[in-house]
């Protein structure tokens, strides 16, 4: 929706012009309105046959009355075009002189157009937006139909896809349609809009109205848009699926275009459907009045178009919607209104004799919802395609526009006036300022007052001289190696050099070296640059002039500095009185765009105005925000992301944001309580489907632990020894139990009950087992209580020692104890034989009440999931060692994931999360150059091999580090490899490559933060306690010799 409509106009002929020539300005490059409108006219409408008129290399341009511009005072601001369009090719050649050739392709056009319009009540417009749209839902299908296996898997546990609390729920990407959920959500926040849609019914006579195909999409649309937005109000599922919604939308036109949807065109196209479904009923229930509708008091505004032509004024009124403006050129929002709100010259507009030509902008009615489109894509005409424009623009969370009204119109041309003369003097100002900071009439420059500073130490230098005779006496190279350093009297005594007059006599040899004293530097050259003669009444007025000067110059520096503050000053509080902060405006929305021109991801920051926080919106993923956040991602100028289009609403309107109460109560509704009745029952269904889903899910695990409590209680045969496994080919087995990891503690336990039967030998089995157990435990607590280097971690030694640093209750350690000591392996000697039959007898005494059993487990299978946890991060490392980065990756991702959760659960569970993040991202980091530099190779299979590293390993992972927003530095890295591939798009490469960078880069930046599981998990070699410790030990000792970038 943008500036669209001129209301002084009959009829809605010119509906759409004025997105035409903004398009057409935005895809050729051409700022002249005069040629755009003529070549708009000449194709009849044809966006594409105009697009070919003007860029073809041998069109001449049109010519054009210049009273044709202002017969409509048209806005000046270009809008977005659809990212990824392509014109049709089945088109008639119009590069050639044939006029016939033109005339056919003009009828042609005209007539398939028209036959459409007639046919469907859709027009060329409205089918181009929905190509994008069924884009959207064929590579969603198209994903599914992949030959090669996906790295991730959506999680089967439905936990992981319930909502937490009243967290908000997110939208699902179904395959391109970030656009839609960014759109989305900013709108279904604006609770005034959610109610309009919430509480919209369809027309009583609806299946009486006369239908075209237009007016069949906007019912069912509004239906499944009612829907979705229950679900997004009482929904128990972290985020819902969209696709229905899209499917209608995908559904009202036929096209197979294939293109990423622009946030502005779909804002537009969707607010119009939503107009056309409400106009439906608004019509319906007018009784004789002219019907309101609730779309357009909410969405669209008025301003009025003051313009002069050759000292003839005009004025018309046009509506808007959505209000373009452009960002190149400008540094802040309040400068992108004021070049859009002023065109030409406009000094013709206050006086009565001129001839030069220009128009102003007046808001005469804002609506209480004002969108800012902010055009960020320009078309390179040299490369033949739209870039991404990166300029840093400022926009603040209040706006106050009443410099922009018409009933200030006059105030703010004063104002305007005088912000022009001080800039005008500012400027001059500044050019003072610069010839006192950049000082001198050469290449290089400086402060003056530095310069002034300098020439004082020089004046109050004193000399320093030395005779360098005896220093060049003693080192003095050969005379054949010196340089003739010789003075005018020296050569004159010399009379012609030897190199004039060659001879061989001695005496003209002692000639040759006798200038070596006369040659050398002078002795009374000073050590440092000092005056060589200046009396002391030369240095007192010297110096005082000095003094003088710097002071002066001081002084104006500072006088300078500190008129250009206040002028800034004065301009930054010009709209700053009482009568100009009226018309408050409240940042309610910012839809932020990732990428480049041709490809990238959307994003929304929305203002909670309750909670007065801001949210971050990102597909299924919404998280708290920041202002500062907000500001890094939006305002651009440092990544590639940055605002697309900002949503404002009306400060003074409160009931744009008011919750709905209960008229009988007077409490405010909440939840599902502020549904219509029939979506209360549609979203009570769906929340019933997905309790059903956890219920079985919880049936299913609870079957698997029966099961596994059953197998636990059936005697096991002892397993055969295992064969040797040569060296260099590791046997992948399961890993041991915790039964297996005590057979390496027999040692620990023979040295126990060696020093209880050294200290009481006397005693019986029992007292030798209790004091042997308080030894063991003793020794152990010291290893725990250690602060031991990184390759000497006590807890893979023991998992007492990992028990007390989590501190575990004391039955669970007792236990574990009571078990290692009555462990069969103790049976080799008839006393550790005794020991270990008192042992087996204590723990058969053990009642069941004395001990949680299923804690006893978990905290062994914690133990478990730590030991394999180790084992993923050390064999990744030593696979990063030798530089094998696909094979270290998936398991350092399995270490990370591992690790997060046992760090979950207590500091001390886990490994240094930092490390295992650090040798993760350099991973993820080198496979991507890796994959670039194959690309770059251009060669066909090695360019595939790259993109299925990028494919299979690199995209799937990225959102892992996209998930900790905190994590600045993965973060960063995600940017950088991102980047490194979006640098192609503004190269020259061979159209298959082109078009494979072009296939693969929006999976590369629309990728999702939903953390998903590997299929299958890389198997792990068995080992026991003290190959594991020792082969960690060492791994761990190698990375601290060789310290990591970065960490």
């Amino acid at each position: 929706m943008t500036v669209e409509q001129n209301v002084l106009q009959p009829g809605g002929a010119a509906k759409h012009q004025q997105t035409f020539l903004n398009q057409l300005r935005e895809i050729t490059g051409i700022n002249d309105i005069q040629v755009l409108q003529q070549a708009l006219k000449d194709s009849n409408g044809n966006l594409e046959l105009a697009v070919a008129f003007l860029t073809a290399k041998n069109a001449k341009v049109p010519q054009l009355e210049e009273a044709t511009y202002y017969q409509t005072a048209l806005p000046g601001n270009d809008r977005y075009i659809s990212v990824g369009s392509q014109a049709d090719t089945n088109v008639i050649d119009l590069t050639g002189d044939d006029k016939d050739d033109l005339q056919r392709a003009i009828a042609l056009s005209l007539e398939e157009s028209n036959r459409a319009f007639r046919e469907t009540g859709i027009t060329d417009e409205e089918q181009a937006i929905s190509r994008v749209l069924e884009a959207s839902i064929a590579e969603n299908k198209a994903s599914l139909k992949r030959t090669h296996p996906e790295v991730w898997s959506d999680s089967p546990n439905p936990y992981d896809r319930k909502r937490q609390d009243n967290c908000p729920v997110g939208l699902k990407n179904v395959g391109n349609t970030c656009w839609f959920s960014a759109v989305i959500q900013s709108l279904f926040n604006l609770l005034e809009f959610r109610r309009l849609v919430l509480n919209f019914n369809p027309p009583a006579n609806a299946q009486d109205l006369p239908r075209n195909q237009k007016e069949h999409r906007n019912l069912p649309f509004m239906r499944e848009l009612r829907y979705l937005f229950a679900l997004l109000v009482g929904s128990k599922r972290k985020y819902v699926d969209p696709s229905r919604a899209v499917e209608i939308l995908k559904d009202a036109f036929k096209s197979n275009d294939s293109q990423q949807q622009d946030v502005s065109e779909f804002t537009h196209k969707l607010l119009d459907w939503l107009e056309d479904a409400f106009q439906i009923k608004a019509e319906e229930e007018r009784d004789g009045e002219k019907s309101k509708n609730p779309m357009v008091e909410l969405f669209y505004g008025r301003f009025l178009a003051v313009g002069v032509l050759e000292g003839k004024k005009f004025e018309n009124t046009e509506m808007f919607g959505q209000y373009p403006l452009q960002v190149n050129g400008f540094k802040d929002l309040h400068e992108c209104l004021e070049a859009a709100m002023i065109e030409g010259e406009i000094e013709s507009l206050h006086s009565e004799n001129s001839a030069k030509s220009g128009q102003e902008h007046w808001f005469t009615e804002l609506p209480p919802v004002l969108t800012f489109e902010l055009s960020r894509f320009e078309f390179n005409q040299a490369l033949g395609r739209p870039e991404k424009i990166h300029n840093k623009l400022e926009f603040p969370p209040i706006l106050y526009l009443d410099r922009y009204m018409h009933k200030n119109r006059e105030i703010t041309r004063i104002k305007r006036d005088e912000i022009k003369r001080l800039k005008e003097y500012l400027t001059v100002l500044q050019q003072r300022l610069e010839r006192y900071l950049s000082y001198g009439s050469g290449p290089k420059r400086f402060p003056l007052v530095d310069v002034l500073q300098y020439a004082l130490e020089f004046a109050s230098s004193k000399p320093v001289c030395t005779s360098p005779v005896d220093d060049l006496g003693a080192t003095a190279p050969a005379s054949s190696t010196l340089p003739a350093q010789t003075s005018p009297s020296t050569i004159e005594q010399q009379g012609p050099s030897s190199s004039d007059v060659p001879s061989t006599s001695p005496v003209q040899r002692s000639v040759i070296h006798k200038p070596f004293t006369q040659s050398r530097i002078p002795p009374d050259l000073p050590m440092h640059p000092a005056p060589r003669h200046i009396t002391e009444e030369e240095l007192s007025v010297l110096e005082g002039c000095l003094h003088r000067w710097r002071t002066e110059v001081e002084n104006d520096t500072r006088d300078l500095q500190e008129s250009i503050s206040r002028i800034h000053r004065t301009i930054e509080l010009m709209y700053s009185d009482k009568t100009m902060v009226q018309v408050p405006y409240r940042l309610h929305a910012v839809l932020v765009h990732e990428g480049q021109a041709n490809a990238g991801h959307y994003w929304a920051y929305i203002y909670d105005h309750h909670q007065n926080r801001w949210m971050k919106y990102n597909d299924i993923s919404v998280t708290k925000s920041t202002w500062e956040e907000l500001e890094r991602d939006s305002f651009g100028g440092y990544r590639n992301a940055s605002a697309y289009c900002l949503m404002y609403i009306n400060d003074k309107e409160q009931y744009l944001i008011q919750e709905e109460f209960n008229k009988e109560t007077g409490q405010i509704l909440v939840g599902m309580d502020t549904l219509p009745s029939d979506l209360r029952d549609y979203v009570k269904e769906d929340n019933k489907r997905f309790e059903k889903e956890l219920e079985e899910w919880d049936a299913e695990l609870a079957q698997k632990a029966q099961q596994e409590k059953l197998l636990s209680q059936i005697p096991r045969a002892p397993a055969p020894s295992p064969a040797p496994v040569q060296a260099g080919e590791p046997e992948y087995l399961e890993q041991p139990s915790r039964t297996d990891i005590s057979k390496h503690l027999k040692e620990d336990s023979v040295q126990a009950i060696n020093k209880a039967l050294a200290e009481q030998e006397d005693r019986g089995p029992e007292a030798i087992m209790d004091t042997a157990i308080k030894l063991e435990y003793t020794r152990l607590l010291k290893l725990a209580q250690e602060d031991p280097p990184p390759e000497c971690d006590y807890r893979l030694r023991h998992a007492i020692v990992y028990f007390i640093q989590n501190q575990a209750p004391k039955k669970i350690i007792e236990r574990t104890l009571l078990e290692q000591f009555g462990d069969h392996n103790l049976s080799f000697d008839e006393r550790c034989r005794n020991i270990m039959k008192v042992a087996q007898a204590k723990l058969e005494m053990i009642k069941p009440d004395e001990i949680n059993m299923e804690e006893y487990e978990r905290w062994h299978q914690d133990y478990r999931n730590f030991r394999e946890t180790t084992m993923f991060l050390m064999v990744g490392l030593e696979f990063f060692q030798k530089k094998s980065y696909m094979e270290a990756l998936l398991y350092l991702i399995y270490a990370y994931q591992n690790n997060k959760e046992l760090l979950s659960k207590g500091p001390y569970r886990g490994h240094d999360e930092e490390l295992i993040s650090h040798y993760r991202r350099e991973c993820l980091l080198k496979l991507n150059e890796h994959a670039a530099a194959l690309f770059e190779s251009g060669d066909d299979q090695e360019v595939n091999n790259g993109l299925i590293i990028m494919n299979e390993l690199i995209v799937p992972c990225l959102p892992l580090l996209l998930v900790d927003e905190m994590e600045e530095k993965d973060i960063v890295a995600v940017e950088d490899m991102r980047n490194r591939w979006c640098s192609y798009l503004g190269q020259e490469m061979e159209p298959n490559l082109q078009e494979k960078l072009t296939d693969f880069l929006p999976k590369l930046l629309d990728c999702s933060t939903e953390i998903k599981g590997f299929n299958d998990p890389p198997k792990l070699p068995s080992y026991s306690t003290h190959e594991l410790w020792e082969r960690y030990a060492r791994i761990m000792l190698s990375l601290s010799r060789t310290p990591a970038d970065g960490r």
